[in-house]
């Protein structure tokens, strides 16, 4: 729960600062962000629970 925290401090923090500097924001649309996000973590869970079975396998 502490890095979800300073997660969202961290992003907060980077958002105040590109807003008070009036720069774009340094993310994708709201819902395509989301989705990557999603995408990546889902990516890395399925690495984690495929790739012993296959290194089994391959023994």
């Amino acid at each position: 729960m502490k890095e979800v925290i300073l997660a969202l401090l961290a992003g907060l923090i980077v958002g105040i600062l590109f807003a008070s500097l009036k720069l774009p924001i340094p993310a994708p649309p709201a819902l395509a962000g989301v989705a990557g996000i999603a995408g990546i973590y889902l990516g890395y869970k399925i690495v984690g629970w495929v790739g012993p079975v296959i290194s089994d396998l391959i023994k």
